[in-house]
């Protein structure tokens, strides 16, 4: 992230290597969701099968003809089995067999012959050579499935193993700021070792209780692959803490250099002092965090998402929908309305985890300064770009809530969601237009007919992308919503980038050499990204065992609270704190084993919680002291950019960036927790 310029459009990668692990990566990506569409693969040559093959489920092309007799001399048969009855004298009771239960008997069999020859009959009309390359295949594929359940697993590790080597090589772990000096290079790198170092500690520590325990051994060897993937990070910052870029000057540590280390060090740190000295509990830090691998095919998502967003950053995409209001000539405060109303979607369709920001934050920042927006309201904006998507159908957030949590469903979220977001935009419309002055449009002679116009090179965009979703409905029976959305969102980008390749290719490249550049490089970009939010995603959740296994949650909900409003002033409380801290998508793990049972046993909605908490979520996004969408905005715009805002004016103006979605986001969390308990808590 530090080392290219993420607003540009078109491939950036700088060095051979990032090719090559952008092509890996990609190739790995594209495996994972192979695998993902292998069930509805698989069911639809079932499917193809029946309709092709009448019982297409009975037909075998190795079939052979039955053995059994379709004539038989009933009585001569019924005669010879009387004439074998032996009485035995050993025997109590014992009485010759009845002839006509034999006759019955010989009957049935010969009912289930004739069953049995016609079937095969059926079967050898139907049994052509075709049948017998299909049903290979067919069952090919089925037996790959059943024996490889636990591939996604394997993956998901070797995912993680190579994103988070790429970022730590790169130096590209979210934190809340970059090193700026030799000192602090070497400060970061050096807890980095401390960090997985101590992983590795707790993973054989946690191999140690497993090899006593019977039927462990896979999960004893996930253990052991997790340990050489730490081993190698630590490999790589021995390597890194005294390889230290040239750009770097000399310096020395203060206070202030503790905010370069890597946000998921610190939570590591954290976590294993309060499972280590206080809890007794050594293996804490490895159980934690591989509730990861045990969620691997929802946290695979997230790479799929990132892919998605990288992939739509190599287009053109975003300047052209841009185009279309740019006829209107919006002041920069309704400017940054509509930016904010036109954004949330995208956002939910990238996983709503900060990926929008990084694809095309840039662009949004540029196109507010162009019409002159102050840098403190772009800042605010395009932070804000990345988080207010959270509550909108197919944000993958709620879709692990749903699946956490029996109470709820997408749809009752989804649902509860779109009325939140049109209720915080609209808040955000209100001060903005309030405290920026002039927010009146001054349209150009003919607008809208301009504005239709840049319709027009959207058009192709828009058929292929409805093609392939179409397409895929139609080979795989796939339709498209939130469950479906992380895997067929990486074709459909992949279709557009594609597309793309053949408008803006430079002159004597061909479409496809355009493609498989950009393609790599989006892949390239993803991986830096997948490698920071992994590591962050996993040490949340293990910062969150501290939640689980003190007794903070019991102290603020104890059993005897009946006040469902101090229930709800406690639940927005620690939801907001958790939020300012945590990563999302750990942070929810977190909350459905913890929070969320408390809250609803004193008597809060389940569905009113969660919507809650979504909303916490957001304006945790926003707040310090981590702020994570602040943070890649930084890392889009430039911490020049940033530091520049801060210089002149009122409190206000200085730190507007940061007052604005706080105000916005705070009311909305405050109205949206309080005025639906009016209705069911008094």
């Amino acid at each position: 992230m530090n080392w290219r310029a993420l607003s540009a459009v078109g491939p950036q990668t700088l060095y051979p290597m990032h090719r090559l692990y952008g092509a890996f990566l990609l190739m790995l990506l594209l495996a994972i969701l192979l695998l993902g569409m292998g069930n509805s693969f698989h069911s639809r040559m079932l499917w193809l099968g029946e309709q092709v093959w009448p019982n297409y489920y009975l037909l075998n092309p190795d079939a052979q003809e039955p053995s059994c007799d379709l004539i038989v001399d009933m009585d001569a048969e019924v005669k010879r089995r009387m004439d074998q009855y032996k009485p035995d004298p050993d025997a109590l009771f014992s009485s010759a067999p009845d002839p006509e239960a034999i006759r019955r008997s010989l009957e049935r069999n010969i009912q289930n012959c004739e069953q049995r020859h016609i079937a095969y009959e059926i079967n050898q009309k139907h049994a052509t050579p075709a049948l017998g390359v299909f049903k290979t295949v067919e069952q090919g594929m089925a037996s790959f499935l059943l024996e490889n359940i636990d591939l996604t697993n394997l993956l998901f590790l070797i995912l993680f193993a190579m994103s988070a080597a790429i970022a730590t090589l790169d130096a590209d772990l979210i934190s809340l700021r970059l090193p700026r000096n030799r000192a602090e290079w070497r400060l970061s790198h050096a807890v980095q070792l401390g960090v997985n170092g101590l992983m590795v500690f707790s993973l054989l520590s946690y191999v140690s209780k497993l090899v006593a325990a019977p039927d462990t051994a896979d999960l004893v060897r996930m253990q052991h692959y997790w340990a050489w993937v730490f081993g190698l990070f630590m490999v790589i910052n021995a390597v890194r803490l005294f390889s230290i870029p040239d750009r770097l000057p000399p310096g020395k540590l203060d206070a202030a250099s503790l905010l370069s280390i890597p946000l998921h060090c610190t939570m590591a740190v954290i976590a294993m002092s309060y499972f280590f000295f206080i809890d007794g509990y050594n293996s804490g830090l490895a159980i934690y965090f591989g509730i990861l691998t045990n969620m691997s095919s929802i946290f695979i998502n997230i790479g799929l998402y990132v892919l998605v967003g990288m992939a739509l950053k190599q287009t053109q995409l975003p300047e052209l929908l841009l185009n279309i209001i740019k006829p209107f000539q919006l002041p920069a405060p309704l400017l940054a309305s509509v930016m904010i109303f036109a954004t949330a979607f995208p956002t939910a369709f990238t996983g709503a985890s900060g990926i929008f920001i990084l694809a095309v934050g840039g662009v949004v920042y540029d196109e507010l300064r162009r019409v002159g927006a102050g840098r403190q309201l772009a800042l605010s904006t395009t932070a804000m770009s990345g988080s207010l998507g959270v509550v909108l159908n197919p944000c993958l957030l709620i879709v692990i809530i749903a699946a956490l949590n029996k109470e709820v469903t997408t749809s009752e979220l989804y649902g509860w969601g779109f009325w939140v977001f049109l209720m915080s935009a609209s808040l955000f419309t209100l001060i903005v237009c309030k405290t920026q002055g002039e927010w009146r449009p001054k349209p150009v002679p003919g607008a809208f007919k301009k504005s239709v116009g840049h319709l027009r090179p959207l058009v192709p965009y828009v058929i292929t992308a409805a093609a392939v979703i179409i397409g895929i409905r139609l080979v795989l029976d796939m339709g498209f919503n939130e469950y479906t959305a992380p895997m067929i969102l990486p074709l459909v980008m992949l279709a557009l980038l594609f597309l793309d390749s053949g408008k803006t290719r430079q002159e004597g490249e061909s479409r496809s050499r355009t493609f498989w550049a950009r393609s790599t490089a989006a892949a390239s970009d993803s991986a830096v990204h997948i490698g920071a939010l992994l590591a962050l995603i996993g040490f949340t959740v293990a910062l969150g065992g501290i939640l689980e296994r003190s007794d903070v949650v019991h102290i603020l909900f104890p059993e005897n609270l009946d006040n469902v409003w101090l229930v709800m002033l406690a639940v927005v409380f620690m939801l907001t704190c958790i939020g300012m801290v945590m990563e999302p998508f750990g942070a929810v793990v977190l909350v459905s084993a913890t929070i969320a049972q408390a809250a609803m046993k004193l008597g809060i909605d389940p569905l009113h919680f969660w919507i809650v908490c979504l909303v916490a979520f957001e304006l945790g996004y926003l707040t310090p002291p981590v702020a994570l969408n602040h943070l890649l905005t930084r890392q889009v715009v430039g911490e020049t950019e940033v530091l520049a805002a801060e210089r002149t004016g009122s409190f206000w103006h200085r730190y507007e960036r940061l007052l604005l979605p706080l105000l916005v986001m705070g009311t909305t969390l405050l109205l949206v927790a309080f005025v639906p308990m009016l209705f069911y808590a008094l």
